[in-house]
């Protein structure tokens, strides 16, 4: 039930993180393009990352809420410090819709006034596709996750305190559940289409959403695995047993096997319908980025399925903390390539005058190299991540986690009220 206090150990690995992340930034900017394409693809790549890993926190706490599901109240509180970090995803996301009306960065081809203009597929999405929408519905959804993911850790606060009728505060927290489910359903599959999708103005799916979604949700899993056993080896959630571990490994093995559903299905209808709008989206990735597009399907649906299928593996932390790493890296490399090859073809197609400029220069001296600019070769940190990627990642998983810990270091770790503590404590599959 106490509130946990982090070793200054683990905070400097923290501030190390971070720093490593910091550090990658600045290499990256130092050996960027002109357009600075590597330095906000990566922060369009972790922000939409960690924001939409958020907030899949609170929406497994809305669910769980809903459907009376007592066996992760233990832990729940891990959730909501995990869900705040949407105050963080709401700056940054800020940053980038910034980005758009100020020219900051290239990473949308349809935020280009000549091309808006001219182009008849994007003329025809200028509705949705607009700066406008894209900053004020778009920060106006981030503001509506984050009331939510507020309203819910201040009401089970509350119940630690007032919580005596404890049924009274329980009906209280599933109205603001159930009110936030059909929310987040319709509004994470906007987001999804402006943040990630729109980077490929002339593609489109109906199946994208769910696939993006289906990919942070267990991400967001494997995260929980990995702190639950963080923070149990520092004697903190003695009570979080085997059965719950079990459960967890079972929704990430669940969602793995969902995620690959969902990858076939969107690949099978767009290759059998074979419509060029469509397919040009596989064929880029499977043609330029051959390691990640079946790379991706090795690190999130053969290895997770193939070492959590039996029961046991599900019950030992070792396995699953592999397991844990491979999805989550999986992920993240997953929307690597759902951002990258949209990102840099834009830039390379509306990026400054200086670069058009250098790359004539170029072609003069060297037809080949001229190609090699122009994102044809294969290069680290477009076509897979490089160093500098990964280290911005790291510096955004500390900050992540560090906001997840410092949360939780604010209440106590057990809703010591909640209608179904019991329950949990004595969970048992």
């Amino acid at each position: 039930m106490s509130t946990i206090q982090i070793p200054s150990k683990d905070k400097n690995i923290l501030l190390g993180m971070g720093a490593i992340g910091i550090i990658s930034l600045i290499s990256i900017i130092m050996n960027d393009d002109h357009s600075h394409t590597r330095l906000w693809t990566n922060l369009l790549h972790n922000s939409v990352f960690f924001t939409l890993i958020a907030l899949m926190a609170v929406f497994f706490i809305c669910i769980s809420i809903t459907a009376y599901a007592g066996w992760n109240v233990v832990f729940r509180r891990l959730w909501d410090g995990m869900a705040q970090f949407l105050h963080i995803g709401f700056v940054l996301m800020a940053i980038i819709a910034l980005g758009i009306y100020f020219g900051w960065h290239h990473l949308y081809h349809w935020a280009d006034p000549e091309t808006a203009a001219t182009d008849e597929i994007i003329k025809g999405k200028s509705g949705f596709l607009n700066k406008n929408f894209y900053t004020i519905v778009g920060l106006g959804i981030l503001g509506t996750w984050l009331f939510f993911a507020r309203k819910m850790r201040s009401l089970t606060l509350l119940e630690d305190d007032h919580g005596d009728d404890r049924w009274a505060h329980y009906k209280t927290m599933k109205f603001y559940a159930a009110m936030f489910l059909p929310i987040a359903g319709f509004t994470s599959a906007a987001v999804i289409w402006l943040w990630v999708m729109s980077v490929d103005p002339h593609w489109y799916s109906t199946m994208f959403a769910w696939y993006t979604g289906a990919s942070c949700f267990v991400s967001m899993i494997a995260l929980t695995i990995l702190m639950l056993i963080y923070l149990k080896s520092k004697g903190y959630y003695k009570n979080v047993s085997d059965e719950h571990f079990h459960d967890l490994g079972k929704f990430m093995f669940a969602f793995s096997v969902f995620w690959t559903y969902l990858w076939f299905s969107q690949y099978m209808l767009i290759w059998y319908s074979n419509i060029g709008e469509e397919t040009i989206y596989f064929k880029t990735r499977i043609r330029e980025y051959p390691v990640l597009f079946y790379g991706n399907l090795v690190m999130n649906f053969v290895l997770p399925f193939l070492i959590l299928i039996r029961n046991d593996t599900k019950r030992k932390y070792g396995t699953l903390i592999v397991v844990g790493i491979i999805v989550f890296f999986g992920h993240w490399v997953d929307l690597f390539q759902m951002i990258n090859p949209g990102a840099y073809h834009t830039a390379h197609e509306l990026g400054s005058h200086a670069t058009a400029a250098a790359d004539q220069v170029v072609a003069h001296a060297d037809p080949n190299a001229a190609h090699d600019a122009h994102g044809s070769s294969f290069k680290v940190g477009v076509n897979i991540p490089g160093l500098p990627e990964i280290g911005v990642m790291i510096g955004f998983l500390a900050l992540f986690v560090g906001t997840t810990l410092h949360f939780l270091s604010k209440a106590p770790l057990t809703p010591k009220k909640d209608p179904f503590l019991q329950e949990s404590l004595h969970h048992h599959v």
